[in-house]
């Protein structure tokens, strides 16, 4: 059994701020922005694994609304779960994961996030989801 294939269970958080612009992250060990997010612990919920990732990494305390997709990277067999959140308090500010974290509009998410990930910040924009979805870490497959 020990040699089966695992996968690794993560989430992300799309948070909105009441204007409109989203929490994004400049990740500190490949310089890409991204929404925030991590491994789900083993003694966790996803949900408050969301919480706390997003505390971790921008400084930001959430509350998440709602399941808008499931994400999986093929190469690396990580299953990403995305929440919608709304902010509760804190301002961005930079972690030991994160070179920069700020508010972005949805044309700099658009421009700044790989395909793979600014695809979860549009999906959370929607209301017919949640969305299965697959990439390879950078684009859609």
């Amino acid at each position: 059994m020990a040699d089966l294939p695992r996968h690794s269970v993560s989430v992300t958080a799309v948070v909105f701020h009441p204007d409109g612009r989203v929490l994004a992250i400049q990740r500190e060990d490949d310089g890409r922005w991204v929404p925030p997010g991590g491994i789900v612990e083993l003694d966790e919920t996803p949900d408050h694994a969301v919480v706390r990732e997003v505390l971790e990494e921008t400084g930001v305390q959430v509350k998440p609304d709602v399941l808008t997709g499931v994400y999986k990277n093929m190469n690396l067999g990580v299953v990403s779960l995305t929440f919608r959140c709304h902010p509760i308090s804190g301002n961005p500010k930079p972690s030991e994961e994160a070179l920069e974290s700020a508010w972005l509009t949805l044309d700099e998410v658009e421009q700044r996030m790989p395909e793979a990930r600014a695809i979860r910040v549009f999906d959370a924009l929607r209301h017919d989801g949640p969305f299965v979805r697959v990439h390879d870490g950078t684009r859609l497959l």
